[in-house]
């Protein structure tokens, strides 16, 4: 048995020395080294090429090193038939709670707007909003959705979620299912995107959606860049429905120089960094899953294949 890391950034080698360092007895490969492919029963993926898992024909697990799992059922030459893990890291949750607290405090004090003006020298106090009286709505409430509303509630913010199914968390009015999401919508000052992308979720930042937000109110995207359309957002911004967006995802990362979002005074942008795992806190589930195959035991974490998450 052996693993290959197979990621698309810089951060193989800092995997590889992870893994060695909790077990220095494991056989582990970068994709990009001569390695022998019949060995590889566990393939520890970051937004892998397409087509580099079919070459492994003893593969028995695709771990994703993220929460995230979309961009490998976007891939069509996968192994349909191989279990997939995720990421389940309870940094990740904090980290993003406490991102858009952060983004949420500066659009409600004026902070990206004023540093807009100080950069053309213009001097103009603006009026702001406080805590209590913000409705905060939370599209997908899952791990990451889940905790971030609860922190938002015990802030002091009024907070709603909507779901695909029921959920209960407190101090939390949560909605669940398409019939109830137009209400939902109607009444969220802010909307904060933290669904899991799917099928059924892609593009659900469009303009029917938005449109039911109260006027003036504030778009945040920290799930991923398929869930919006981007022009639909712009669209929208534009005509002064919207106060602003800000994003840390996009359908193409690096956003391309000569996308509009970059010089759009309205649109606040963060390079998908809101919450990335610690290499070190998650190493013990992937290794405790690659245990966990050689004797034959059920894996954590499991993405349920139909749900795609």
């Amino acid at each position: 048995m052996a693993i290959v890391i197979i990621r698309q950034d810089t951060k193989i080698d800092l995997w590889k020395k992870a893994l060695l360092a909790a077990n220095s007895k494991l056989e582990v490969y970068s994709y990009l080294e001569e390695h022998p492919k019949d060995r590889i029963t566990m393939a520890i993926i970051w937004k892998h090429p397409v087509g580099s898992l079919d070459v492994y024909p003893n593969l028995k697990c695709i771990a994703s090193a993220g929460a995230g799992v979309d961009y490998i059922f976007e891939d069509p030459t996968r192994p349909k038939n191989i279990p997939i893990t995720r990421i389940v890291d309870p940094y990740l949750a904090s980290d993003m709670s406490e991102h858009v607290l952060a983004v949420i405090l500066a659009h409600l004090k004026n902070l990206n707007t004023y540093k807009l003006k100080q950069v053309e020298n213009v001097w103009k106090p603006m009026e702001y909003q406080r805590i209590k009286d913000v409705a905060v709505g939370i599209l997908g409430l899952g791990e990451l959705g889940a905790l971030t509303a609860s922190d938002l509630s015990s802030v002091g913010f009024k907070v709603q979620g909507w779901s695909r199914t029921k959920k209960k968390i407190d101090n939390v009015k949560t909605y669940s299912g398409q019939d109830e999401l137009s209400e939902f919508l109607q009444s969220a000052q802010i909307l904060v995107c933290l669904l899991p992308l799917t099928p059924q979720t892609e593009g659900i930042l469009n303009k029917a959606l938005l449109s039911q937000l109260p006027k003036n109110a504030y778009v945040i995207n920290v799930a991923r860049g398929g869930h919006l359309v981007d022009g639909d957002l712009i669209m929208l911004l534009d005509n002064g429905h919207l106060s602003g967006a800000c994003l840390d995802v996009y359908h193409i990362e690096p956003l391309p120089k000569a996308h509009p979002f970059w010089n759009h005074k309205k649109v606040h942008m963060t390079p998908h960094y809101a919450s990335v795992s610690d290499t070190n806190s998650v190493i013990p589930q992937i290794l405790e899953n690659y245990n966990r195959l050689e004797t034959g035991q059920e894996l954590q974490h499991q993405v349920d294949m139909e749900k795609g998450y």
